[in-house]
């Protein structure tokens, strides 16, 4: 049996009193909606440090990864397309799959990952990453992230993302809004403390 175990069943041995979980549904009748998701998630990870940019049609990701990006060297993807308006692409920008190293401190200057998304959410930009590579660090590792993500998959409200979520084969994902940052108690900002410096969503 796992710590993990050990700890739930103390908690459930000692639990003496126990409630019922609470009803949410008149809350989420009251959650906020957005008329224009695209619009709102674009403005809202821009106030959060990132960016989101919405690929039109005929639009090379590839490209568009270069030019933001151009001193990426050490790209990690496990994307080996990206369905963009009815096209396989392919993401040769990649240099490498996360899963080719031994341990994740291999993962160590990694310049750019570009994962993919599964769901935005509008409400505060947050973007929910389900695992589907065995090295996770590379989430967190790599300088910048590049997040793609479809914009049919854009939910106004973290109670439209939680009904969605998935944790896959792995059993984790991660929600990440923005780049890693941190203020001090003089409220000094710093980007970058425990995650990528910089995240680009790209709305396909």
């Amino acid at each position: 049996m796992s710590s993990r175990e050990d700890i739930l069943q103390n908690i459930r041995r000692n639990t003496q009193v126990r409630y019922e979980k609470p009803d949410l549904s008149e809350l989420e009748k009251e959650a906020i909606v957005y008329p224009d998701k695209v619009k709102q998630f674009c403005e809202i990870m821009q106030q959060m440090g990132g960016r989101a940019v919405v690929v039109e049609k005929g639009d090379d990701i590839n490209e568009l990864i270069r030019r933001q990006y151009p001193d990426a060297k050490r790209i990690a993807s496990n994307l080996k397309a990206v369905s963009c308006l009815g096209k396989e692409q392919k993401l040769a920008c990649a240099t490498f799959h996360p899963d080719d190293v031994e341990k994740p401190g291999d993962l160590d200057g990694t310049d750019l990952a570009i994962v993919d998304g599964r769901i935005g959410v509008c409400e505060n930009g947050a973007v929910w990453i389900q695992q589907d590579v065995e090295q996770r660090a590379v989430y967190f590792i790599a300088e910048s992230l590049v997040l793609v993500l479809d914009r049919r998959n854009l939910v106004n409200n973290m109670h439209e993302a939680y009904k969605r979520i998935d944790t896959g084969d792995y059993g984790y994902g991660v929600f990440i809004s923005g780049p890693s940052k941190t203020a001090d108690i003089e409220q000094a900002l710093v980007m970058g403390a425990h995650g990528a410096r910089d995240v680009t969503v790209l709305l396909v």
